[in-house]
């Protein structure tokens, strides 16, 4: 068995630089061969969780986020090193919902530099014959 291949992103906490977050697993998605609404969950999930981390505005300081791709799985680990606190913030029950339906693993955390997040997302195969014959 392989080890995983690896890649390392170190953002600024704002909004506009969290988007290569999703930008970049976005793609690594697409080499696993996700399907285009496993992406797309893929790239809501990465939203959500990085919004559990920075909050709608962001944070002064970086988010370090590490992709593993391998098989038919990609995790993404992230910590947000901040200067204004080390406090996570509460992951909200609606939060909860939504990151359930959209990947297969997740949590929301307090790490020794700040708050974090880890999330799985497995590859379904699609049906030969199509969604409507999976059914």
């Amino acid at each position: 068995m392989t080890a995983p291949d690896e890649v390392r992103l170190a953002v600024p906490a704002m909004p506009e630089f969290l988007r290569l977050v999703r930008v970049t697993a976005a793609g690594l998605g697409s080499r696993l061969g996700f399907s285009f609404d496993q992406v797309e969950d893929l790239r809501l999930a990465i939203d959500e969780m990085c919004f559990g981390l920075t909050g709608a505005s962001g944070r002064v300081g970086t988010v370090h986020v590490r992709f593993l791709v391998g098989g038919d799985v990609l995790e993404v680990a992230a910590e947000g090193f901040f200067e204004d606190s080390l406090e996570t913030p509460p992951e909200s029950e609606w939060s909860k919902v939504i990151l359930a339906a959209l990947v297969d693993d997740h949590e929301l955390a307090s790490g020794p530099n700040g708050p974090r997040f880890r999330l799985v997302k497995r590859r379904i195969p699609e049906h030969p014959d199509g969604p409507e014959a999976a059914t």
